[in-house]
Order: structure tokens, then C-alpha cells, then sequence
């Protein structure tokens, strides 16, 4: 092989830094290299960066394999030990050209692979600006890393480090210059962006960040956020979901469980009657507003009951997406020193709960049969409506905006028929695409 290949798991955000890890190695010089930035959420995406990596080595058996990334931040020893990896950078190396000019010489000792710093004592967050993200119809942008938060369960602030924000100005200089690029649609991402600001002068909050650049930048279509704690959401943010067309009608939550008690024993910090109301105001500021959300099944000490408050959550709050998590002690953190379930009974736990996301995915589906939408198209014959809802259709160009009637869906995808087609007079395009 020759030049950089990179190997993303995780969030969205590991996908941006991805992006930022290959110009750097690229400036640097390096070549003929595999970086692997992986992800410490669960165990199993742990031992999938493993998986990834010994086979990286079997295909490129010359190549300088670098492991980086939360699990490399957090597992640094373990990832050294492995006879396939050259070197191991820290979350915060991994975003510097020096750290690819200086990687040890193959056949080194363990210790000797390790470039890993003290995450904790990093103070801020310098703004990564990044052109253009390969291969994708929406760029992302850094608005604030690391998480001040110490939930039970969370291994992320011990690979990220504490809560730091990229300042507004810069922030803006960076959507502009993506929007000047082409792209159509920004999306704004963080460990815990719902509390940017906070270490900033003035304490602006995401809200105000989000109306500053669509101020800012008139010329940017749409504008979306990531993932956010709906505890944190503020005034701003509000006003955002009701007034402003180009602040896309989808979030996707931090909502973790149903149940009160399993709630302060992962040490959140609202409770179920927090995340219904929340949820209740944004669909009555923005009818047509989906919402999605992050479930954690076989929490230690969840009884049925608390379990099927976690499920119950999911008409409650009526999410539309979700994202399942079978719970996965990490070591280091309180969750994995209390009594634990066996690992059956997590597994049919998430699979319940996947199983009603499906019900509750379909219904979203069903709903918007009929209706006219703007879909950004991802590339040819799939894009995402404003909702973030999958749409099959014939033809499209990638990164642009197009108009369409949804005639149907297959269970998984929106099917649609572009606006253009339709001839006058018509009420409902003749077919679906296929």
C-alpha cells in the first residue's frame, strides 16, 4: 500500500478528527500507514479496533500501524502490547503533524510505542480547521471536547478529558469556509455539546452558537446538531427548534433510561418526567420534529420493572430513532463495581428494546407517507430528509437539495419520487422508485 488509510469507529466526532489525523499525517510526510482512532464506549468496540487491527497487519504486513483514540487514551498498555502496532497516540497527539514525524522504529518495546499525555490536564480546545470531510455530503464541525460529567457507567471523560469549547469566532470562520466549499448542510458536534461555553468568556451557551452562525452565515442551507443532553438545553436552543427553518427538525438525546432509580444510580442528572416534558415541548414548538435517543439495556441492579420503564420511554417521549446500548462495564468506572446481570439477560433486554425501535421506526415511516420533502442527497439514489429520515429515490447528485414527495417506504427507507417529475394536475407521482 501507499499513503494513509484510516480506520473510524465510534462518534461522529471520531469521524471529523479522522478527517483532521489524515491532513496531519499527510503534512508530516508519513506514508505507507494504517491509523485505527477507536472508540472506549463499550467493550465490544474495544475488541472490534483489536479485530481491526490484526487485520490491517495480515493485509499491509509493511505498513506502520498507529492506534489512536479513546481506547488508545484509556488502554494505551494493552494496544502497545500487541505485536501488530508500531505506536499509540493520545486523543490529543492524534490532532498534531508532530506526532507522525516522530513514531518509534519498528521491533521497539511496548512502552517505547506509547505517545499518550495526561488528557485531564488539557485546557482548551484549539479549532481544527478541516475544508472539507472525504466522501460525505455534510461536513462536521468541533464545537467542544471532553465532559465535565462523571456518569456511572462512562469511561469517555477519563479518554477525552474535561469539558473545553472552541470559541465562537472561530467556529463561525470554519462554517463559513465549509459553506464557501459547497456543502449545504453543518452539522455541530462535541462530547457534550450541550455545554459548550461554559469555560468561555461570557459563557456563551450551544444555543446562542447555533443562532450566531446562521446569522453569521446566510448563505448555509442547514444546520444540525449531533447529540445532546436534553437537561442542558437552553433558552436560545429553544427558540431555534420553533422559529428557524434552516435548524434542522432532529435531535438525537441523551436520554439513557426510563426509570428514576437506575437514572441517579447512573448519576444523571434528570429524571423520566424531565425527558417526557422535554420531549412534549419540542414536538408542540416544532410539529414534525423527530427525535431520537441513546438506551442503555441491563443496567446493574435493573429489575423488570425498571426495565420496562426503559421501554415504556420510548412511546412516551415518542422517539422515532434509537440507539441501543447493551450495558458493558468499563473498567474504572462505579457502574462496573455494582452488581452486575448476566450477560443472556442484558442481551434480551437490548434486543427488546430494539425490537420496539423497530415498531417505533416504522411508525415514524408510516407518518410521512404523503408528504413533500427537501432531502439532501448523500449520494446517488439515497439522501436524508430534514428529519434525518432515509429516502430511496432514482438519480440525485450528491451534497445537493432536492424536492421530493415520499410515495411509501420499505420498512427501513423512505421511497420517493422527485418533485420535478410529477406533471401538472398530479395529486401522487405514478410509482415509487424501485
Amino acid at each position: 500500500m501507499s499513503g494513509v488509510d484510516i480506520i473510524t469507529f465510534g462518534c461522529r466526532l471520531n469521524t471529523y478528527e479522522s478527517e483532521v489525523m489524515r491532513r496531519q499525517a499527510e503534512t508530516a510526510g508519513l506514508n505507507n500507514a494504517v491509523l485505527i482512532n477507536s472508540c472506549a464506549v463499550t467493550g465490544e468496540a474495544v475488541r472490534q479496533a483489536k479485530q481491526a487491527i490484526r487485520r490491517a497487519r495480515r493485509e499491509n504486513p509493511q505498513a506502520r500501524i498507529i492506534v489512536t483514540g479513546c481506547a488508545a487514551q484509556t488502554e494505551a498498555a494493552a494496544f502497545a502490547a500487541m505485536d501488530e502496532v508500531n505506536a499509540v497516540l493520545g486523543n490529543e497527539e492524534k490532532l498534531k503533524a508532530g506526532s507522525y514525524r516522530a513514531l518509534p522504529d519498528f521491533g521497539v518495546a511496548a512502552e517505547e510505542k506509547i505517545r499518550v499525555n495526561d488528557i485531564m490536564n488539557v485546557r482548551s480546545s484549539a479549532p481544527q480547521m478541516v475544508d472539507a470531510i472525504e466522501g460525505r455530503a455534510r461536513a462536521f464541525v468541533q464545537v467542544q471536547n471532553g465532559c465535565d460529567h462523571r456518569c456511572t457507567f462512562c469511561i469517555i471523560p477519563y479518554g477525552r478529558g474535561n469539558s473545553r469549547s472552541v470559541p465562537m469566532g472561530a467556529v463561525v470562520d470554519q462554517v463559513d469556509r465549509l459553506v464557501g466549499n459547497g456543502y449545504r448542510e453543518v452539522v455541530i458536534t462535541g462530547v457534550d455539546a450541550t455545554s459548550y461555553g461554559a469555560d468561555l468568556p461570557g459563557r456563551p451557551t450551544l444555543g446562542k452558537l447555533a443562532r450566531t452562525i446562521l446569522a453569521r452565515v446566510p448563505s448555509l442551507e442547514r444546520l444540525r446538531l449531533s447529540s445532546i443532553d436534553s437537561i442542558e438545553a437552553d433558552a436560545h436552543l429553544m427558540a431555534l427548534i420553533a422559529e428557524e427553518e434552516r435548524f434542522m427538525p432532529y435531535l438525537h438525546l441523551s436520554l439513557q433510561h426510563g426509570d428514576d432509580m437506575i437514572l441517579k444510580r447512573m448519576k444523571r442528572r434528570h429524571l423520566r418526567a424531565d425527558a417526557v416534558a422535554f420531549c412534549h415541548r419540542v414536538h408542540a414548538l416544532r410539529p414534525g420534529m423527530a427525535l431520537g435517543a441513546d438506551l442503555i439495556a441491563g443496567f446493574p441492579t435493573e429489575t423488570d420493572d425498571m426495565f420496562d420503564n426503559a421501554l415504556s420511554l420510548i412511546d412516551a417521549c415518542d422517539l422515532a430513532f434509537l440507539h441501543v446500548f447493551p450495558f458493558s462495564p468499563r473498567e474504572g468506572t462505579p457502574a462496573a463495581r455494582m452488581p452486575q446481570h448476566d450477560r443472556a439477560t442484558i442481551k434480551a433486554r437490548a434486543a427488546r428494546l430494539r425490537e420496539k425501535g423497530c415498531e417505533a421506526y416504522r411508525n415514524h415511516l408510516d407518518r410521512m407517507v404523503g408528504s413533500d420533502q427537501k432531502v439532501l442527497i448523500e449520494r446517488p439514489s439515497l439522501g436524508r430528509t430534514e428529519n434525518f429520515t432515509r429516502v430511496r429515490l432514482d438519480g440525485g447528485t450528491p451534497g445537493t437539495v432536492i424536492g421530493v414527495t415520499i410515495t411509501g417506504h420499505d420498512g427501513d427507507r423512505l421511497l420517493a419520487t422527485t418533485c420535478s417529475d410529477r406533471r401538472p394536475g398530479d395529486h401522487q407521482p405514478a410509482q415509487a422508485a424501485a
